[in-house]
């Protein structure tokens, strides 16, 4: 069935489509209204032209109250809904839970990210049930509906997100948790980029070809230091200590805060970046933070004509550590300080470029003395001759 016609209206973010009134075959305006909320894209339904009395005047001011965080949006008003349903009766929904969760952890790290997982996956399917509601082809029916659009490592973090809320409530005795055992879609992440010489030489050449004023600094830091996406993102003046030659990372994937050196070819970029009113590095819309630059390193990295797979800034923070472990002059112990990993296992991908490298020095080392011992032999015969 065709996509129907969006109609825009003079207000931003505000369109229409024509569908039928409820009751009659009347046309009828329904209106839409789309923003950001949590660095995600939200498009929702503010109306019917009769039945509400809609236009696209009040659509845009319900807009703008949702943008502001004066009004629920449509799923979060359906979410209390659920959550207050489940007081009501008594029984520890999976909603009920997830809000009694976050009261218990307000410090929580990465609630972002799981609060965007949780609206968007777990909450349609499991908001309005008991862990102990849950059966097993509940679990493959979300499995199979995410896979569709998503990677089974995105499938895996919103089980173990649902996991670890039933684990909750059976832990502090809310309820009973899930009758069985989730079985987590098979995963791996350890997908190692790197460029040749060539291929480098031509990513920044690129850069130093584009105008965007933040997407070549951002590409460069992560190549310079092996920064993550969001930690460039969540980068700001405070944390660059140009005095001591360190930049503190905030939260690196969820673990504690830690310092990388700020070398030399970072700090000369840092000198030389445009600095505005926003306490960020790279700061986004209105000063606050960064949520996405995808298109931009895109076009750059289409330019230099690298790979389709290859991931504009992960890709480079990789680029980093196999330039490091291939030199063998950095230990693994120092490579993971310098990416940050919370489990050593995380920075194993990279020994082999290391014991490569061992291996060619060793090689050599034999070479040198095998040229030593075949130097002194004919030194011997011509003297015995």
């Amino acid at each position: 069935m065709p996509a129907q016609k969006r109609h825009k209206t003079k207000y931003p973010g505000v369109y229409y489509i024509i569908g039928s009134a409820i009751g009659t075959k009347k046309e009828e305006r329904i209106y839409y209204i789309t923003y950001r909320k949590l660095g995600k894209q939200v498009h929702e339904k503010a109306g019917r032209q009769y039945q509400n009395d809609m236009t696209p005047a009040r659509a845009a001011q319900i807009r703008s109250l949702r943008i502001q965080g004066k009004q629920m949006s449509n799923k979060e008003r359906r979410q209390e809904e659920v959550t207050i349903k489940g007081e009501k009766e008594g029984q520890w929904t999976i909603d009920r839970i997830w809000q009694e969760y976050k009261r218990s952890k307000p410090s929580l790290k990465g609630i972002v990210t799981d609060e965007n997982r949780y609206l968007n996956y777990i909450f349609p399917f499991f908001g309005d049930k008991t862990p102990s509601q849950i059966s097993p082809l509940d679990i493959d029916s979300i499995r199979l509906q995410v896979i569709k659009s998503k990677k089974p490592g995105t499938v895996k973090n919103i089980l173990e997100l649902l996991r670890r809320i039933a684990n909750f409530a059976e832990k502090k005795r809310l309820c009973e948790g899930m009758p069985f055992k989730i079985e987590m879609p098979f995963t791996n992440n350890l997908k190692t980029e790197d460029l040749t010489p060539d291929q480098l030489s031509k990513l920044l050449t690129a850069i130093e070809n584009d105008t965007h004023p933040q997407a070549g600094a951002m590409m460069k830091i992560a190549l310079f230091t092996g920064m993550r996406r969001g930690e460039l993102f969540k980068l700001k003046w405070e944390h660059v200590d140009f005095q001591r030659g360190f930049i503190l990372i905030k939260d690196p994937k969820g673990g504690p805060d830690q310092k990388i050196p700020l070398n030399e070819a970072t700090k000369l970029l840092l000198d030389n970046h445009i600095k505005t009113d926003s306490p960020y590095v790279f700061p986004g819309r209105d000063g606050g933070q960064k949520t996405d630059i995808n298109k931009a390193v895109n076009r750059i990295k289409n330019q230099a004509g690298l790979p389709k797979d290859f991931r504009p800034l992960h890709g480079l923070r990789h680029v980093y550590a196999s330039m490091l472990a291939s030199s063998g002059k950095v230990d693994m112990y120092t490579l993971q300080k310098l990416l940050t990993h919370k489990d050593p296992k995380m920075t194993q991908r990279y020994a082999h470029l290391r014991d490569e490298t061992l291996k060619k020095a060793s090689s050599l080392a034999g070479e040198l003395i095998n040229e030593a011992v075949q130097q002194i032999k004919t030194e011997n015969k011509n003297d015995t001759g």
